[in-house]
């Protein structure tokens, strides 16, 4: 399974820092941090709402599924 987190895109497209967002929802700025490189593994449901809800944004614009094998294929031709 592959999810990727696409926040800083949104956050850029925004021009919304870290630090506005984290003060904005309520949420530390490494666990936002976190959220925005993909070193999670889990997102709380509140946490997706607050998010979107700053961001004027649903939650397909923040999470992209692609096919594990459309990931392997991708890096075998991009290497």
């Amino acid at each position: 399974m592959a999810i990727i987190l696409r926040l800083d895109r949104v956050m850029a497209d925004r021009k919304v820092s870290l630090n506005g967002l984290s003060n904005a929802i309520g949420i530390s700025n490494v666990n936002l941090s976190n959220i925005k490189t993909g070193k999670v593994k889990a997102i709380r449901f509140s946490t997706l709402n607050e998010i979107c809800k700053f961001l004027k944004c649903q939650p397909g614009d923040l999470l992209e599924y692609v096919d594990d094998e459309a990931v392997d294929e991708q890096d075998v031709h991009v290497i």
